[in-house]
């Protein structure tokens, strides 16, 4: 296969369909709810971005989602929620600069745009889940030392990023559902943060979309993942 620059991916019109719908809708939002939080419409247009460039495996997509960490780390302190600035701050961004660098550094057969999926090795799921039980345990008494709003939901948050962040860098299959998980907890957060200020709706549809476009990252990868493998199209897949 020919070596590609990371910027040269290339979309189905599946791909073009669902970045062109999900735009739409975060500009519906934007318009309707929010018009005078332009920073939320970049961080929500970064975001969806980085989606689309994740599902196909492209190293850019992690350029993107540090862009998008530093832009949520503000949207959040605006509303106190100072778990999602921390965890996105502190964790996501760092992690996405990882995953930027691993991904970098594993093409599939010299292909630049499209990373070669990985698989946990035998034990380290146990591993990541400790490592997650922790964070998640130091994390809730940062949080709660902060006064952070919805403790428990801002809490759950950090355990699925983290989730996310560490199965990213080690280009698991799986990581666009623990995003999805993520994105979960996120619509919870940030609906009761519209019921205070209708402004933050926007934010609500804009993981929704993620939502959308998590799921369509993970079936992305499996599919992915067979192909690289040389199984037949139809075949199961497995482990993480």
């Amino acid at each position: 296969m020919k070596a590609n620059g990371f910027l040269s991916v290339k979309l189905t019109v599946t791909d073009i369909l669902l970045w062109c719908s999900s735009v739409l809708l975060i500009f519906l939002s934007f318009i309707i709810f929010d018009s005078s939080g332009y920073l939320t419409l970049a961080a929500s247009l970064i975001g969806v971005t980085s989606l689309i460039l994740n599902a196909k495996g492209n190293p850019a997509g992690q350029l993107l989602m540090i862009i998008f960490s530093l832009l949520y780390g503000v949207i959040s302190y605006s509303f106190a929620y100072y778990g999602e600035m921390i965890t996105y701050l502190g964790m996501t961004a760092p992690m996405a600069l990882f995953a930027l660098i691993a991904w970098l550094k594993n093409p599939y057969k010299g292909n630049r745009a499209e990373v070669e999926v990985s698989r946990l090795s035998r034990g380290e799921p146990i591993f990541m889940l400790l490592l997650c039980g922790a964070v998640t345990a130091v994390f809730y008494f940062i949080l709660d030392f902060f006064g952070t709003a919805n403790l428990i939901p801002s809490t759950v948050s950090v355990t699925t990023s983290f989730l996310a962040v560490y199965l990213t860098f080690r280009r698991s299959a799986f990581f666009p559902l623990a995003y999805a998980a993520n994105d979960i907890v996120l619509i919870v957060l940030w609906t009761a943060a519209s019921l205070e200020n209708i402004k933050y709706v926007s934010v609500v549809i804009c993981f929704t979309v993620f939502l959308v476009n998590d799921i369509y990252g993970f079936l992305s990868w499996i599919k992915m993942r067979r192909r690289q493998n040389g199984a037949p199209a139809g075949a199961p897949g497995a482990g993480a």
